[in-house]
């Protein structure tokens, strides 16, 4: 750690700041502290502030509980196949902040960062910062995506975002169009569904994963054989881009098929509006069901793989309930959807987020999409850094299980520089 420096404002120097006090930034901050750098956390709102105001009220965590830990610490409760709560996640990430005397500045927005007089100047709401290394934690899949022609949709229309979708009570009465089968979409169109609602589904190519496979979570298996420590190149070759994570529902398997079971209507993928106002979907919504079903019988072949290779003593598959029922399909398949006589009076786009990172005043850190520049969370500018970027190394990239690994290596790569 270098001594104290001041620059011409007088501003003190610090080692490191982190913008965004979430899972990963707490991350990167807890390896700061235990390597003694001087640094500070600045989170615009609260700890935890996107899982606060982002998730919905029946949220639940797709990492189960023996997973969903900080580093340092592990799980010793007794329901290690349970999931974390989206008020129960917040509560988690409040505990470890203050157990570890984290150094939070609540309430401080990064409005501005710019590199001067070799250092890096955050201007906040409220002072300016100044440090030798900048991390930024704020999150790359916090602002929505919509397509650009949902503004073109009647006024009359309650239309929102997944982030802003909290339950069904607080949705017009009538049906719901939820726009995309990922994540987000097939657990909203399922807590729709068990709430009474009348919804219509516009799929889309995203895979899916089972949640229990051979007596263990599927989380489990896919951490232990590797399957997440594929690199971010290897899935990009093959993909062709970083596609969607697979489904994976808090509890139990969500599958195309079981939501149609429940009456959930399923179309293809929503491709426009037609003159009149309707509109109108894709003829994919087989293949996106196939797609889905290969997915999952992927992940279950790398699992028996893996079982057999290690020579694990593992219960033979069962059939997955969600897996093996009937999908209900529209007959004729709508093409076409008039959302007045259909008695749609709300839509949920679930259709993708993207990080905002249009404070930083950085040439070079971002690309023409205005996304991050880096090689493994490690950016091309000295001194700056991301974490918690999605996909940002691997497919474990992202989420809570790889904060304390990826934490380390940038903290390790800071600690070199000073």
């Amino acid at each position: 750690m270098r001594s104290p420096q001041k620059m011409t404002d007088g501003g003190d120097v610090l080692d490191a700041v982190v913008i965004g006090a979430g899972w990963a930034g707490l991350g990167v901050s807890y390896w700061l502290a235990r390597r003694g750098l001087r640094h500070s956390v600045l989170e615009r709102g609260r700890i935890g502030e996107t899982w606060r105001t982002q998730r919905w009220d029946l949220f639940r965590m797709n990492t189960p509980n023996v997973q969903t830990v900080m580093p340092g610490d592990c799980y010793d409760g007794p329901d290690p196949d349970g999931a974390l709560t989206r008020d129960q996640f917040v509560t988690l990430l409040e505990d470890f902040a203050g157990r570890n005397a984290l150094p939070i500045e609540a309430d401080t927005a990064v409005s501005e960062l710019t590199h001067e007089n070799g250092a890096y100047r955050l201007t906040t709401s409220h002072a300016t910062r100044w440090a030798r290394n900048v991390i930024v934690a704020s999150g790359s899949l916090n602002c929505p995506v919509r397509p650009v022609w949902a503004a073109a949709l009647s006024p009359a229309l309650r239309q929102i975002d997944a982030s802003g979708y909290r339950s069904a009570a607080d949705l017009p009465d009538g049906a719901v169009l939820v726009v995309g089968s990922g994540q987000s979409g097939a657990q909203i169109a399922e807590e729709l569904a068990d709430a009474g609602r009348a919804v219509f589904l516009a799929t889309s190519r995203v895979g899916r994963l089972p949640r229990r496979y051979r007596g263990r979570d599927i989380m489990v298996w896919v951490l232990e054989s590797g399957f997440l420590d594929v690199r971010r190149e290897e899935v990009i070759r093959v993909a062709g881009r970083i596609p969607p994570r697979g489904v994976l529902g808090s509890t139990h398997t969500i599958s195309l098929q079981a939501l149609s079971a429940q009456g959930v209507v399923l179309l293809g993928h929503l491709t426009g509006i037609e003159d009149g106002g309707s509109l109108s979907f894709a003829d994919d919504l087989e293949a996106n069901v196939r797609f889905a079903d290969e997915a999952s019988e992927n992940v279950r072949r790398h699992v028996d793989d893996y079982i057999s290779r290690m020579g694990i003593d593992a219960p033979v598959a069962e059939p997955d309930p969600a897996e093996t029922v009937a999908m209900r399909q529209p007959n004729p398949t709508i093409g076409s959807l008039d959302l007045s006589r259909s008695g749609v009076t709300s839509v949920v786009w679930c259709t993708g987020f993207k990080g905002d990172f249009s404070w930083m005043r950085l040439p070079g850190a971002l690309d023409s999409a205005g996304q991050p520049v880096h090689v493994d969370g490690v950016a091309a500018l000295p001194g700056l850094y991301f974490a918690g970027l999605d996909f940002a190394s691997t497919r474990k990239s992202g989420t809570i299980l790889a904060i304390a690994e990826e934490a380390s290596r940038l903290v390790e790569h800071i600690a070199g520089r000073s």
